[in-house]
């Protein structure tokens, strides 16, 4: 028995809505950002709920757009935080819906600080032409790529946070000079 997919409605209000709302607003993310005790575990924020970009580079365009855009604002806002942290865009291959932007810090659930992956580099590892052409065009940040079950590319802003150099370490060397 085959399913009838329900058609969506309202995608136009949708697609406007996605180029002119600010969702940190309505959660006080920022207002938080401002707290001298302000800790994050892996706080992350989607922007693609229904993966309606997975099929259609032209459907993820916007909210890839949203997602860069709302990365600039707590770029802009992370001069607020007072302890280490590291601020970065995970954008996947092929899977609209798990692109997210990613703020973590030492907190008190104990949660790997700093997030260290040992199998990153700088060569690409994407398959979608589409996205590597519109990554290729944000040389506001660096970028690191990998493969874990699927291809991804981590986004790390420039001089904001822990830098590309600290996330090539490996977790051996890390915890090395830690020990210093």
């Amino acid at each position: 028995m085959t399913r009838k997919m329900k058609k969506l409605r309202g995608l136009r209000r949708y697609y406007k809505n996605l180029a002119i709302k600010n969702d940190f607003e309505l959660c006080g993310t920022l207002d938080y950002m401002k707290c001298p005790d302000a800790w994050f575990d892996r706080g992350h924020w989607h922007f693609d709920w229904w993966g309606l970009g997975n099929n259609s580079f032209k459907r993820r365009r916007p909210h890839l757009d949203k997602l860069f855009r709302h990365f600039e604002i707590l770029i802009e806002n992370a001069k607020w935080i007072k302890t280490e942290f590291q601020l970065f865009a995970l954008i996947l291959d092929n899977n609209s819906e798990s692109d997210a932007v990613y703020l973590h810090s030492p907190n008190p659930n104990n949660s790997d600080f700093p997030i260290v992956w040992d199998d990153l580099s700088e060569e690409c590892t994407l398959k979608n032409n589409d996205l590597i052409a519109y990554l290729d065009q944000l040389t506001q940040y660096d970028k690191l790529y990998g493969v874990r079950r699927k291809p991804f590319c981590i986004l790390i802003p420039k001089n904001v946070g822990w830098s590309k150099i600290l996330w090539l370490t490996s977790k051996t060397q890390l915890s090395h000079q830690r020990r210093k």
